[in-house]
C-alpha cells in the first residue's frame, strides 16, 4: 500500500510538472530567437527579450516546446512612436500545409494614431475569421500582457486578463477546431506596409528605424508534446490543470461584451459584402 501511495504521489507531482511547462522563468529556457541576425536579443539575465526591425530585416522567435492545448501569457510593449508599417505578432502554429493557429497581430501606426489588434484563428490551414480592436491604453507606453487560453472547448483572446474574443468548438455544425495538432509560440517584428496601416497607404518611414518591441514574463500552462504524445491526461487531476475546463463566468462574459462593444472596430461574422452567399456556420449561432 505504502508503495501504491508513493507511486501515486510521484505520479500526481510528476503531472503537475509537466503540466506547468514554464513559469515566467529564464527566456533563455523557453525561448530560442529564430531569425534577424542579432536583431533579436535576450537580456537581463533572461528577463527581458528585444525584437528589431530595420529595413534589411526583421526578427523572431519561437518556444523550445510544442503544446498540445495550454494558457499562454506574455508582457509586450510595442513599437513607441511612429510605426506605421510595422507589424508585431504572438502567436500559436502548428507546421504543415494543414496548419491550426491562433493569431494576435499589432498593427503599427501613425505618432498619435491607434494600434489595430487584429485576431484570427486558422483549422486545418483555413481562417478569415478576423476580428480587430482598438485598445484602451497606450501599448507602448508600458508592458501589458497578452493571453491565449486554448482548450478542447474554445480559445479566448484576452488582454490584461480581459477577454476581448472567444472562439468555441463548434465541430457539432461543422466548423473546424483545432485539437490535434501540438503548436509552438512564436513572434515577429517586421515589415509589411504593403497593406498593414491604412490597407498600404501609410509606408514605413526608414528615418525611425531601428523599430523595437519588448517581451518578458513568459508563461505556460500547457501540456507539453513531446515524441507524439501529450504530457496531460484525462485521468490528470490538478488545480494547475483547471484552464483545460476553463470557461467564461458571468463577470467575464460581461467584460468580453464591454469590449466588443466600444472597442471591436472589425468581425467577420458582420461582413455580410465578404460572404455574399451567407455568413459562417459559427456566426450565426453567436
Amino acid at each position: 500500500m505504502a508503495s501504491f501511495l508513493t507511486s501515486s504521489v510521484l505520479f500526481a507531482l510528476l503531472a503537475c510538472y509537466f503540466m506547468a511547462a514554464s513559469h515566467a522563468g529564464n527566456l533563455y529556457q523557453d525561448i530560442d530567437v529564430t531569425w534577424g541576425d542579432g536583431r533579436g536579443k535576450i537580456l537581463n539575465n533572461g528577463q527581458l527579450l528585444t525584437l528589431s526591425l530595420d529595413k534589411a530585416s526583421g526578427s523572431g522567435f519561437q518556444s523550445k516546446n510544442q503544446y498540445l492545448y495550454g494558457k499562454i501569457d506574455m508582457q509586450l510593449k510595442l513599437v513607441p512612436g511612429n510605426s506605421a508599417g510595422t507589424v508585431t505578432t504572438l502567436y500559436m502554429k502548428s507546421s504543415g500545409t494543414t496548419w491550426d493557429e491562433i493569431d494576435f497581430e499589432f498593427l503599427g501606426n501613425l505618432s498619435g494614431d491607434p494600434y489595430v489588434l487584429h485576431t484570427n484563428v486558422f483549422s486545418q490551414g483555413n481562417g478569415n475569421r478576423e476580428q480587430q480592436f482598438y485598445l484602451w491604453f497606450d501599448p507602448t507606453a508600458d508592458f501589458h500582457s497578452y493571453s491565449i487560453l486554448w482548450n478542447p472547448q474554445r480559445i479566448i483572446f484576452s488582454v490584461d486578463s480581459t477577454p476581448i474574443r472567444e472562439f468555441k468548438n463548434m465541430e457539432s455544425i461543422g466548423v473546424p477546431f483545432p485539437k490535434s495538432q501540438p503548436m509552438r509560440i512564436y513572434s515577429s517584428l517586421w515589415n509589411a506596409d504593403d497593406w498593414a496601416t491604412r490597407g498600404g497607404l501609410v509606408k514605413t518611414d526608414w528615418t525611425q528605424a531601428p523599430f523595437t518591441a519588448s517581451f518578458r514574463n513568459y508563461n505556460a500552462n500547457a501540456c507539453l508534446w513531446n515524441n507524439g504524445a501529450s504530457s496531460c491526461s484525462s485521468s490528470t487531476n490538478s488545480s494547475s490543470s483547471s484552464w483545460l475546463s476553463e470557461e467564461l463566468d458571468s463577470t467575464s462574459q460581461a467584460r468580453l461584451k464591454w469590449v466588443q462593444k466600444k472597442y471591436m472596430i472589425y468581425n467577420y461574422c458582420t461582413d455580410n459584402k465578404r460572404f455574399p452567399q451567407g455568413l459562417p456556420p459559427e456566426c450565426k449561432t453567436s
